[in-house]
């Protein structure tokens, strides 16, 4: 491995809200904080990403104009220690546009997309750590052998700090919460 190759310090030591907060965009976008330290995310498939821009239109423009929905970015679950994640989905306040960092009171809802390698931190990992935050829903897209995307929806027990199972769409989301929204994921 040559010098330029090497990763830099920070990646192996546990860091603080201070130290992500100097990194640039280009450093953060690969990586999430768990318990200050770094977590690579691999770059998702092509189907993966069509999956969450489909979810994010939808959800905009049943949200609109009180919620937005993008795409991957930083999320600040909490600060000490430090945890960030990068949900494939968030639909958050439209007055949060420009608030940095994004945090969980601003976030009404996130979804992720499984893919090969994230099973276990998208269905059991991160629904934890949304929950915790006080995150009100929570959409698991799944992309099922038959290629008929399944969506998964949980709904916060804001005393238990869980998700309580929802509804179940195969294909075609048609849900009521947080806002009516149909989405049909079967088109390519």
């Amino acid at each position: 491995m040559t010098a330029e190759m090497a990763a830099p310090a920070w990646m192996h030591q546990q860091i603080s809200a201070e130290l992500y907060d100097s990194l640039s965009e280009e450093q953060c976008r690969d990586i999430e904080i768990v318990d200050g330290m770094v977590v690579m995310v691999p770059s998702a498939s092509l189907i993966h990403n069509r999956l969450a821009r489909k979810v994010a239109n939808a959800m905009e423009l049943a949200g609109a104009p009180e919620w937005f929905a993008d795409l991957d970015f930083d999320v600040r679950l909490q600060d000490v220690p430090l945890t960030v994640r990068r949900p494939d989905v968030v639909v958050y306040r439209a007055g949060a546009v420009g608030v940095t960092p994004m945090r969980p009171e601003n976030v009404l809802l996130v979804g992720e997309v499984v893919s090969p390698g994230s099973e276990t931190t998208d269905r059991v990992f991160k629904p934890e750590q949304y929950a915790r935050a006080g995150i009100q829903f929570y959409w698991r897209i799944e992309q099922s052998d038959t290629g008929v995307p399944l969506v998964y929806t949980y709904v916060l027990d804001s005393a238990a700090e869980t998700y309580r199972v929802g509804d179940v769409h195969a294909g075609v989301v048609e849900a009521v919460a947080p806002f009516p929204v149909k989405i049909d994921l079967t088109q390519p």
